[in-house]
């Protein structure tokens, strides 16, 4: 059996060439002990595998160039040697950015029996899902009635950090970009801020408009002008969740920092970065708590579908455009 899958030719500096993508063929080796052969029907893109493409070691091995990507994928067990999964069982891996996908079973994990579509489980119930609820309270440490602001809040990531923080009582505001994000936002019940033209100043100003009294959280995904406004904007004790800083990923200079990060203390703030997988022991609790609010459809989850392999690489540069609201996947 063949697998098609997408590989990159080159670590670029800045941002990616569409060139660089490269679809390519390989044959499988015949299925060993303990090994499944899975037809991926869902891949995820996501902003984290630009640091893969930089040719260096981050907080995680850097894509190998000419060979398969790797990125979350949900798809259906086609062959099996495993004791634990069996041909028809729909499951989740890393074994993305191709069609088939041949692993150890101790890589793949049944999909949870929840009644909702495959594609959940890469966004609002996948790791987009488990990092906005790890970062506000394995991090950040939400409380009841805390002010919380969100940057990149109408992205796979922040949409549901809008929604879990608006549970807990506090005012919520998220930034975002295009018109149609800010409405979305806004039909949530989210105070929405757009960031586009604005130079700190000015997003401070109007991040005080929509909450006077400061906030308690600031959920960071994008970095420069967002994070020094937010700097400027927050309370006592406040705590900075710091999940990605997407507007720095294809800078090819180190980017200047903020200029005001005697903020954090003047507010006694606390400013943690983390990585969602130090977290992943806590990937049940996450379930629990949110998987039967999502099938209920108390929390709204959208996706931006892409369809095709081949069309991989356009759904990953197309997040460093905005193109998306909630979830950027890719449908084979």
């Amino acid at each position: 059996m063949q697998s098609r899958f997408i590989s990159i030719s080159e670590y670029p500096k800045g941002t990616p060439s569409r060139d660089i993508f490269q679809l390519q063929e390989q044959d499988l080796p015949d299925l060993g002990e303990g090994e499944v052969r899975v037809r991926n029907t869902w891949l995820s893109v996501d902003p984290y595998m630009r640091g893969r493409m930089s040719g260096q070691r981050t907080y995680i091995d850097p894509f190998e160039l000419n060979a398969p990507m790797e990125g979350a994928a949900v798809g259906e067990v086609i062959e099996s040697r495993s004791e634990r999964l069996k041909e028809g069982d729909k499951v989740s891996h890393m074994g993305g950015w191709r069609d088939i996908a041949q692993l150890p079973d101790k890589a793949v994990q049944p999909l949870p029996n929840l009644d909702l579509p495959d594609q959940a489980y890469l966004g609002v119930l996948g790791m987009p899902g488990m990092t906005a609820w790890a970062g506000l309270n394995r991090v950040a440490e939400l409380q009841q009635g805390d002010n919380v602001l969100v940057s990149a809040a109408s992205g796979a990531v922040g949409s549901l950090a809008v929604q879990l923080a608006k549970a807990k009582g506090g005012t919520v505001v998220g930034i975002a970009g295009a018109k149609e994000k800010l409405e979305w936002l806004e039909s949530m019940g989210i105070k929405a801020v757009s960031y586009r033209d604005k130079e700190a100043q000015q997003l401070t100003a109007d991040l005080k408009d929509a909450c006077p009294e400061g906030f308690d959280v600031y959920y960071e995904n994008v970095g420069g002008v967002c994070l020094e406004a937010a700097l400027n904007c927050l309370r006592r004790d406040a705590r900075i969740a710091v999940c990605g800083m997407i507007a720095h990923y294809n800078e090819t200079q180190p980017a200047p920092g903020p200029s005001n990060l005697a903020a954090l203390i003047m507010h006694r703030a606390r400013m943690q970065g983390f990585i969602v997988a130090d977290h992943w022991q806590h990937y049940a609790q996450f379930l629990d708590e949110v998987g039967p609010r999502v099938a209920k459809g108390e929390i709204e989850h959208e996706e931006t579908v892409v369809e095709g392999l081949e069309k991989t690489p356009d759904a990953f540069l197309q997040l460093f455009e905005g193109a998306n609201r909630g979830k950027m996947v890719v449908k084979l």
